[in-house]
């Protein structure tokens, strides 16, 4: 109310003014001649000031019609004027109106009318930068790789884009299966970008399925120094590296460097099965039976293992059946009431014929986890005992329908290895690997079936002729059971 009354008081303020000024005009004496063409023009006071102000709105008038022919010869020539600047403007809202249509279809699973407003948004922006990678992730959902590849090879032009384009193609790659191809583009987008976390699984995962397993261990410490790996998981899986490098161990031209490389991963981790079986085997090339002795019993120690049984048996191959129970009971002392370690004792002791201590040591492992190698083992100590044929039959009959008990599982997709790996043969995962009982139960194959048969009549054939105790184990291995004792390893 009051800003309303002072507007209408300073409009009569200077509406009084301008007549006051107005008469004092016309009462002033004198006046401006203008002679123009010959012709003489006399004006008062106050048509003088009416005629300047004219003026000044003519010239005024002038330039801006001036200023616009030179705005218009500017349009036409291509420069930059305010009326281009405006029409860039409503170019501008339509493109960024259809690439949030195209992101919203895009996020909505719509790939052609995503590809369409990408087109669109294309068409008024002229910014590959913003529209490339639309176009690219459209065209891929509907289907066209060859318009998305296209994309991407656009964006490996400009630099702030290139990683993108990188990462697509690789991506591109590795679903067509081009593995090599995609590894290195995976090294080239872990160039640019060191600290990300995917291109480094990626990458990490290739290089494990090429056995590059240098290029591996490099790949495993940037992903240390980035942060995106715990120390400890750092030191399990550069010993897995280490230890697949040495692979080759056994082979009759071993090197050195992959002896050392055995003994290495058995350092960074000590309780990595493989790893310490290997550096054993390294250090009994070496003529080191000692050291081999202590790293097998600390990993014993932390998880006994077949394989570790192996490798202490091969420090000493020439000695007897019952020294080596003898020696083997290093080992037993350790984890005395561990499974494996009783099905071990329980294998040695029947190779030394001392069928009640494998009995002992056997206890009732065969009914409270009853797999194929337990069971088969208490066929042989039964026939070593004197039982009769449907004993053993019994023992057998239950080996070739078991279970074969602990083995080399992936924990990702739950894949049964033969034996152990790096990298899992089914979901290709790295270091997934654990010996462990599988979560499925297993079906007793066909073969074993039909094996059952030739397998008990061939003891009735012979049921006058004593049986070799590692003539049951072998028939229940070949029947399908596949033990995986280490009968023939320590005898």
């Amino acid at each position: 109310m009051l800003w309303s009354l002072l507007k209408i008081l300073v409009f009569v303020a200077i509406v009084a003014l301008l007549a006051f000024g107005g008469r004092l005009l016309m009462e002033t004496s004198g006046g401006m001649q203008i002679t123009v063409a010959g012709t003489e023009y006399t004006l008062s006071a106050l048509q003088s000031v009416i005629a300047l102000g004219v003026l000044v709105v003519g010239v005024w008038l002038f330039l801006k019609l001036l200023s616009l022919l030179v705005a218009t010869l500017h349009f036409l020539n291509g420069d930059e004027t305010a009326l281009s600047r405006y029409w860039d403007k409503g170019r501008e809202r339509k493109g960024y109106k259809a690439l949030a249509d195209g992101l919203m279809a895009l996020a909505s699973g719509e790939g052609r009318l995503a590809l369409a407003k990408a087109a669109r948004a294309e068409k008024y922006l002229q910014k590959p930068e913003l529209t490339d990678l639309l176009v690219a992730q459209a065209a891929e959902m509907s289907g066209d790789t060859h318009k998305a590849a296209e994309a991407y090879k656009r964006l490996l032009a400009n630099q702030p884009t290139r990683f993108v384009g990188v990462r697509g193609i690789m991506k591109q790659k590795l679903s067509e299966g081009d593995t090599e191809t995609a590894r290195q583009l995976a090294e080239k987008a872990l160039a640019l970008r060191p600290k990300h976390e995917e291109v480094q699984d990626t990458l990490l995962r290739l290089q494990a399925q090429a056995e590059d397993w240098a290029g591996a261990r490099k790949t495993l410490s940037t992903k240390l120094k980035t942060g995106t790996l715990p120390r400890d998981v750092f030191k399990r899986r550069d010993a897995v590296l280490a230890l697949s490098a040495s692979k080759g161990i056994l082979d009759e031209g071993a090197t050195v460097e992959q002896q050392e490389q055995a003994i290495e991963a058995n350092r960074l981790s000590p309780d990595l099965v493989p790893a310490a079986a290997m550096a054993a085997r390294a250090y009994i090339a070496k003529g080191k039976k000692r050291p081999a002795v202590r790293l097998l019993k600390k990993t014993w120690e932390s998880q006994p293992h077949p394989d570790l049984a192996h490798a202490f048996a091969e420090i000493e191959p020439e000695e007897t059946a019952a020294e080596r129970v003898q020696r083997f009971d290093q080992l037993a002392r350790i984890k005395p009431l561990n499974d494996e370690t009783r099905l071990v004792m329980a294998e040695l002791n029947i190779v030394a014929e001392d069928f009640p201590e494998a009995r002992r040591w056997l206890h009732d492992l065969a009914k409270r986890a009853p797999d194929a190698r337990a069971l088969t083992l208490m066929a042989a100590i039964e026939r070593g005992e004197g039982a009769g044929d449907k004993v053993v039959q019994g023992w057998l009959a239950k080996a070739l329908t078991a279970p074969r008990g602990p083995q080399w599982v992936c924990d990702s997709c739950n894949h049964i290895h033969a034996e152990w790996a790096p990298v899992c043969e089914h979901c290709s995962s790295f270091d997934t690997l654990s010996w462990k009982r599988p979560e499925t139960p297993e079906v007793a194959s066909m073969a074993a079936a039909h094996m059952l048969p030739l397998i008990t009549g061939a003891l009735e054939d012979k049921s006058a002729e004593p049986v070799e105790d590692a003539e049951i184990v072998e028939a229940a291995e070949d029947a399908g059971g596949k033990t995986q004792d280490t009968v023939t390893a320590v005898s």
